[in-house]
């Protein structure tokens, strides 16, 4: 956002203005000044988002060519939803997948069908490492669908998840929330802003969180966290923002129930739902994350802002947990359990800097919105692990696992991170759209990159590539509030890309860092925005097809890792957002895919034309509020998750599955506010996801939250 400084010329309308709205009519001052007045009115609340938060997307979302779906604060706040996990969960289009081990444990999702674990950005910076991510300091999160390496470097296939935080804004407020529910759950958050002189402020975000998972006995969450930042130079052509981040947690690791049984089952066996297969008194999941930033900005009196943005990020994974599984069928008819341990822990750290160079101008008679810019990143990825003496895996009953019982094995201890995996970027980006006239927009974007991968460990395992990728648009504007678009994008994925999620496994294929040229993939997508009810609703439709014709497989021939697989996602994308009138509002969406696995051997069996593991064909999301009365709203929505495999073979699935949710809000006074939320009305059987299979990870069952908000 460009901040224009303040005018006083503008302070006479700002006065009349106030007079307007707080319907005075006292007299001005002698010699023409008017009195000062204080107003106050609470902002209308909107799920519908009108720009990305990047300077890489010129225009407005409206006349952007590609799907763009925004999770805004108000939205994140009306469901009830209190981690990124949470707010995937909701989103249609987003399937989860599991870590295990050597996958690690930790935000998972998949867009439009492939993987994004690697793909996720906090202010449009990418992060290292895998990580389960909170949102008590975020404005937003923006899922960008579709191959996007031009705009967010290497992966970037099926699309990007980008955490938007909140940032120091110009006036004072503070806002403490609490949340009691089943379950015992207990959150408390604190929000506030002070401004500290005219081009100042400081904002701090507060968060604890302690408790357990509805529907899984022992099964318990304790998070904590704080997120300062403060501005300089508010409202002024030259600006900075540092921000410090630190979250902590210490959670009962679940890897749900035990589902593959050498074939013998296609959908997880019917258990009580809160069966836990773990051991209460061995395993933890723990986590760390630091995050600092440093952004500055100015903006040139010939329309054009310079912002650089610095960013040290320093995560710690580490866990002990129990994998449910059965040996065999003979263990399935036994109703024997075997738990065996995995346990890992992982070390992330990186050092980013990114420069942006954007604004807008006249060339040739035509508007350019025009952004370049170069960025420059080392991370690094470490791995530990815990050592315990003599066999530490067990047993238990199918349907009466005890958590309690004694583990097996020696006390683990931990064994030191090794050598790591350095990933260095350099990496320029250009991108511009033009304004042809009022109807027609055509834009395009190219982005360079120099990407080097290596083991220090091993030095014979490294990769480097140069990297080109580039996005071309048009978009036809039948009317100012709508449009309709055409875009043929690019992503690349090089080897060694996915050792910063699994610690040097590269891909379905395994091993170690391939000497392979990068996939590629791309993407074609037609589709149409438009802004109804005075521009208040945002309503959207999309056809897309992405493919990947150079995927990582086994060749039959040599037996040796290759590109010579062949993968493709083609469907239809619709969305909602805004409001209808000015007491309904509405957000949602219906994604309709065909995830393919046109060609690809795994070394030992052909899966050609099977449907990709952890897709699901059909989802949607739909959440909607009516303001009864002006305290007093009522809302509920449903998720819908279609029919997904698990494995290769399509021999294992999870059912499709409805979840109910309903909430209302209760406005006390200005400052306190009251919701209610009961999430999985009926207490659905869901399944996030799973790890090829072996076991079942279950969503949460029925909860009830109440939140209290008050405003100071």
């Amino acid at each position: 956002m460009q901040y224009k400084k303040y005018d006083p010329a503008f302070k006479p309308i700002f006065a009349a203005m106030a007079l307007t709205f707080t319907g005075s009519a006292g007299a001005a001052e002698e010699g023409g000044a008017l009195p000062e007045l204080s107003v106050s009115a609470k902002k209308q609340a909107t799920y519908k988002a009108d720009r990305a938060s990047s300077p890489k997307f010129t225009e407005p979302l409206l006349d952007t060519p590609k799907s763009v779906t925004v999770i805004n604060e108000e939205l994140i706040q009306a469901r009830g939803l209190m981690s990124l996990t949470e707010v995937l969960r909701t989103t249609p289009g987003v399937s989860l997948g599991a870590g295990e081990g050597g996958t690690p444990v930790g935000d998972r999702p998949f867009i439009r069908g492939y993987e994004a674990s690697t793909d996720m950005q906090v202010d449009g910076i990418r992060q290292v490492g895998r990580f389960s991510h909170e949102i008590f300091n975020l404005e937003s999160v923006e899922i960008i669908k579709g191959p996007g390496s031009m705009q967010n470097g290497r992966g970037s296939t099926g699309g990007v998840v980008n955490m938007v935080t909140k940032k120091p804004k110009a006036e004072n407020f503070t806002s403490a929330g609490g949340t009691w529910g089943t379950d015992q759950t207990k959150r408390l958050t604190v929000d506030t802003n002070w401004v500290l002189g005219d081009e100042a402020a400081l904002r701090i975000n507060l968060m604890h969180h302690d408790a357990n998972v509805a529907g899984r006995q022992s099964v318990e969450l304790e998070r904590k966290g704080i997120a300062a930042a403060l501005a300089l130079g508010l409202n002024t052509a030259t600006r900075a923002n540092v921000s410090f981040y630190h979250f902590e947690s210490d959670d009962t690791p679940d890897l749900g129930i035990p589902f593959s049984a050498g074939g013998a089952l296609r959908t997880p066996p019917r258990v009580d739902r809160d069966n836990f297969y773990g051991l209460k008194n061995r395993d933890f999941r723990e986590q760390n994350a630091d995050q600092i930033t440093l952004r500055l900005e100015h903006d040139f009196d010939h329309g054009f802002t310079l912002r650089n943005t610095s960013m040290y990020t320093r995560t710690t994974n580490q866990y002990v947990m129990t994998r449910p599984s059965f040996a065999n069928a003979t263990a399935l008819a036994a109703g024997t359990v075997t738990q065996q341990v995995r346990n890992s822990r992982r070390l992330s750290e990186g050092m980013l800097n990114q420069t942006d160079y954007f604004g807008s101008l006249e060339l040739w008679g035509m508007k350019h919105n025009v952004a370049t810019g170069i960025e420059i990143s080392k991370e690094e990825l470490s791995n530990g692990s815990y050592a315990a003496t003599g066999s530490s895996n067990s047993t238990t009953d199918l349907y009466d696992p005890n958590p309690y019982a004694p583990a097996a094995g020696a006390p683990f201890t931990r064994v030191a991170y090794g050598d790591p995996v350095k990933f260095n970027t350099r990496a320029w980006y250009a991108t511009d759209t033009v304004h042809i006239n009022d109807q027609w927009q055509a834009s395009a974007g190219i982005r360079l990159d120099h990407y080097r991968v290596v083991d220090t460990a091993d030095t014979t395992q490294e990769r480097s590539d140069r990297i080109f990728n580039y996005q071309l648009g048009l978009v036809y504007k039948p009317a100012p509030n709508g449009s309709v678009y055409v875009s043929f994008g690019t992503s690349s994925n090089p080897a060694g890309e996915t050792a910063n999620q699994s610690g040097g496994a590269d891909g379905a294929a395994g091993g170690g860092i391939r000497n392979l040229a990068p996939e590629k993939t791309r993407a074609l997508e037609v589709g149409t925005k438009w802004d109804i009810f005075d521009e208040k609703l945002s309503l959207t439709a999309a056809i897309f097809k992405t493919k990947k014709t150079d995927a990582r497989s086994t060749d039959p021939t040599t037996g040796e890792v290759a590109l010579v697989g062949d993968n493709s996602v083609k469907g239809i994308d619709l969305g909602a957002a805004g409001n209808i009138t000015d007491k309904w509002s509405v957000w949602g969406g219906v994604v309709f895919m065909d995830p393919t696995l046109d060609k690809y051997w795994n070394g030992a069996t052909d899966y050609s034309g099977n449907q990709s593991k952890f897709i699901a064909k059909r989802s949607g999301s739909l959440w909607t509020m009516y303001k009864v009365t002006p305290k007093f709203s009522v809302g509920g929505g449903a998720i819908y998750t279609g029919k997904r495999y698990v494995d290769d073979a399509n021999t294992m699935h999870f059912n499709s599955t409805w979840r109910w949710d309903a909430s209302a809000t209760y406005e006390v006074s200005q400052k306190l506010s009251l919701r209610l939320n009961v999430l999985n009305l009926t207490d659905e059987r869901i399944y996030d996801a799973s790890h090829v299979g072996l076991f079942a990870v279950m969503a949460p069952g029925r909860s009830a939250l109440l939140n209290a908000t008050y405003t100071f």
